[in-house]
């Protein structure tokens, strides 16, 4: 198609064609489907830095497509002073494609990004390999990411799938699943999305805690262990089975935890 942009669906394998005002009109449109804050397509296009750096990335994109490297670096350079957001003009960035604010995104040249994606502030796409080859992560469709989190190597994110704040994610993750902490860890969700069918989930805060799940294993351990043999404090003198909490600030947190592991 003559004026066309191809776009990439990495996790399908498969290549479609749109016209490059039509994929900019869907990426300003997502928006409102994405931000409740959203008023109008005006404030939409002069007030979010997001929709800057990604309209600046679709042609600087087109340009490296067609050879130049250059002018395309120039454009993302300047994108990067306009609005805090760092896009390589090499990666492939799939439609309705959405940053909530914006600010420290870095999108490495390999990376692979589907449709329907959507990534909060202080996202890294980066890579771990001075490899001139593949070294940036590939997201699946519909794939949403936290705030802060850091998703390293030529690794790949399946469709629907999730990323916690702040999780450093060096390895792959299948369709559909939540992968939090550091080092990033699969997690059973608990709870069923309320979002309606087909629409993205954007409730990637209603998430597992493998830590405070292991915390509270513990803490339930330590009790066990206390009865068997027989007592219940932690310091010298101790009499009474909370004793040891009255020198210390721990007690809220030590029954509330051990409250919620008995659940």
């Amino acid at each position: 198609m003559n004026g066309g942009t191809e776009l990439i669906h990495p996790a399908l394998g498969q290549r479609s064609e749109a016209s490059l005002w039509r994929t900019i009109r869907e990426d300003i449109g997502c928006t409102f489907d994405r931000d409740p804050a959203a008023r109008t397509r005006l404030e939409v296009i002069t007030t979010y830095p997001g929709i800057h750096a990604i309209l600046l990335y679709r042609v600087a994109h087109r340009l490296w497509r067609r050879g130049w490297r250059y002018l395309p670096r120039l454009i993302s350079y300047l994108g990067r002073i306009w609005t805090g957001i760092d896009i390589h003009p090499g990666a492939r960035i799939g439609r309705r494609f959405f940053i909530d604010h914006g600010a420290g995104v870095v999108i490495g040249e390999t990376a692979e990004v589907g449709d329907d994606v959507t990534l909060y502030h202080g996202v890294t796409l980066g890579g771990v390999s001075w490899n001139r080859g593949k070294r940036h992560p590939t997201l699946g469709n519909q794939v949403v990411v936290g705030a802060g989190a850091k998703i390293l190597g030529p690794i790949q994110i399946g469709n629907q799938a999730r990323v916690g704040a702040n999780s450093v994610v060096i390895a792959s993750v299948p369709d559909g699943r939540t992968v939090v902490g550091i080092p990033g860890k699969l997690v059973n969700p608990t709870r069923v999305s309320d979002a309606p069918t087909g629409a993205i989930d954007l409730n990637h805060h209603l998430i597992p805690d493998p830590l405070a799940d292991a915390v509270n294993c513990l803490l339930e351990r330590i009790r066990n262990l206390e009865q068997q043999v027989g007592t219940h404090d932690a310091l010298l003198s101790g009499s009474q089975p909370d004793y040891e909490c009255l020198v210390c600030n721990a007690k809220q947190v030590c029954e509330t935890s051990g409250a919620d592991s008995r659940r």
